[in-house]
């Protein structure tokens, strides 16, 4: 995606207010998403140890920002770029039991970024983790914890609208769910994500389910790593996947911007599978794959929602510079501020 220079933009708040209503949104969003999904917060780790398994690998394909430790012999760690893995192994050392499960700051450097309105050098999300039983691993509970999100997100809008009553609310009442293998057959001939476009200019809110999975034995809708998610297992109606995005329609830029990726998790089963439809099995004898697959790790689902992206969302700006504080290019920052865009 470039730059998006939305045509007679003005901005809502002023820098020092935007401040202010940042940190409204960022303590009245996690308390409610603590209620409503019973979370506790947790302390996370900004690095991993290289060779863990641990770290994500996202779409297969992003470099992790990596140093080498001194103190430990000279091994290389390296930053998350989530902590999907990290989060399910903390469920099972807390014992922490099913319905119940943990939230807590994840902050990431993605250096392979392309730099544009919604994407930063500097990642700063909630990550969440639930345990659940196994026969919760169906698509029914998936769009139980996706409606408690979003009716998360809606409540949070409404507390905006209280504080600063000229930004009105957009998100419609209902979020609609979509599958990636539906949704490519309503759009035929359009990219993935014109397609995402077009379905969040109808509903207003949408989740994508299916994201990682070969579409009528073609390339996926969006990549997405074979060891977190479970994008092979069948829902029972004729499609496969159980994870998904909360996609919401951004008016201000014109095109849909995603706020969640979230799933329940793979089980020993999927895991394999999906390792071997990706080629790298080799990763069954790393700690984290070898512990899920002789059953130590607990059934979950989770997922990360993207705090900047929310705040930027909910306040109505056209950047995510606007509501972070990053590294831009200098056309870029030169582009905003002749817009009115003020990156901070």
């Amino acid at each position: 995606m470039s730059l998006i220079i939305p045509k007679s933009y003005k901005r809502k708040l002023l820098p020092e207010t935007t401040e202010v209503a940042i940190k409204m949104i960022k303590d009245d969003f996690q308390q409610r998403l603590s209620s409503n999904l019973n979370l506790r917060r947790v302390t996370a780790p900004l690095f991993v140890l290289s060779g863990t398994g641990l770290n994500d690998d996202l779409n297969g394909v992003e470099r992790p920002v990596s140093f080498e430790v001194k103190a430990v012999g000279g091994s290389r760690a390296e930053v998350v770029h989530s902590l999907a893995k990290w989060k399910r192994m903390k469920l099972g050392a807390y014992c922490i039991a099913p319905g119940f499960g943990l939230y807590t700051d994840m902050n990431a450097i993605r250096a392979d970024e392309d730099l544009d309105n919604l994407h930063s050098l500097y990642v700063d999300q909630w990550d969440w983790e639930m345990t659940i039983h196994e026969s919760d691993r169906n698509l029914s509970f998936l769009k139980s914890i996706v409606e408690k999100i979003y009716d998360s997100l809606k409540a949070t809008e409404a507390k905006v609208y209280e504080r600063f009553p000229h930004i009105t609310p957009r998100l419609p009442e209902n979020i609609e769910f979509i599958h990636a293998e539906d949704l490519k057959r309503i759009y035929p001939g359009m990219t993935s994500k014109q397609r995402e476009d077009e379905a969040a200019r109808r509903y207003g809110a949408i989740f994508l389910i299916g994201i990682g999975a070969p579409i009528d034995g073609g390339e996926p809708h969006d990549g997405r790593a074979p060891d977190y998610d479970d994008w092979i297992t069948p829902t029972g109606d004729g499609h496969n996947g159980l994870n998904g995005d909360i996609i919401l329609w951004d008016s201000v830029l014109g095109r849909s911007i995603e706020i969640s990726s979230m799933g329940i998790r793979v089980s020993g089963e999927s895991l394999r599978r999906q390792l071997e439809m990706r080629g790298c099995t080799e990763r069954t004898s790393l700690p984290f794959h070898s512990a899920l697959l002789s059953g130590k790790l607990p059934y979950s689902i989770g997922g990360g929602i993207g705090q900047s992206r929310l705040c930027m969302f909910m306040l109505q700006k056209a950047h995510i510079g606007e509501v972070q504080a990053s590294i831009w290019p200098q056309e870029q920052i030169d582009a905003c501020h002749a817009a009115g865009i003020e990156l901070l």
